[in-house]
């Protein structure tokens, strides 16, 4: 999706085939204690992204439990979820920025 030029969006809601309420976006280098205070729960992160600058982590919460958990590759854009806090089921659209 992010390598089609023409793609200016992806709907999370499409891609997640399991239950959700919030998805968070956090961009490169977030430190893990921020994550944690954003998304109000316990996160041992398994990506590392504290020092990565090649992905994005989206996180997914259900039910105030973290239920999945996702790694963007970058492929020379960056992901926006705009002013939001987080998305959720009705409000899903991940903007990508070239």
């Amino acid at each position: 999706m992010v390598k089609d030029q023409d793609n200016k969006v992806i709907k999370v809601r499409s891609l997640a085939d399991f239950k959700w309420g919030k998805a968070y976006l956090f961009e490169p280098y977030t430190p893990e204690e921020y994550i944690e205070k954003q998304l109000g729960v316990e996160f041992e992160d398994p990506s590392n992204i504290r020092s990565r600058d090649d992905i994005y982590l989206m996180v997914f919460l259900n039910e105030d439990k973290v239920v999945q958990y996702a790694e963007l590759k970058r492929q020379r854009t960056s992901f926006s979820i705009g002013e939001k806090d987080y998305l959720s089921p009705s409000e899903d659209v991940l903007k990508i920025e070239r």
